[in-house]
């Protein structure tokens, strides 16, 4: 996995959670979020929550799966990520 590849995931995604990312290249959530950093500060992409309280005080979903990286240059015909929030979550 490098630079290049995760951006060109990205790039022709849209947007992607960090979860997807990571199955992806078979690489540990952390270690992507990393290399995303880099993407993040040449002004690449930007990262975004699932929803306005996610990453807050709730702890019910896995951050991987609601964290959600978006590629400044977007595609019309994107359709936004929504991923499964668990049952219990008051955000759905």
């Amino acid at each position: 996995m490098i630079l290049s590849d995760i951006r060109r995931y990205i790039e022709t995604r849209g947007q992607v959670a960090l979860a997807d990312i990571a199955l992806h290249f078979d690489a540990d959530p952390d270690a992507v979020r990393g290399m995303l950093e880099v993407w993040i500060q040449k002004g690449k992409i930007y990262r975004q929550m699932a929803t306005a309280s996610c990453g807050g005080s709730c702890t019910q979903c896995d951050s991987a799966t609601t964290e959600i990286y978006v590629w400044n240059r977007q595609p019309a015909n994107v359709i936004p990520v929504v991923p499964e929030l668990p049952a219990g979550c008051g955000h759905r």
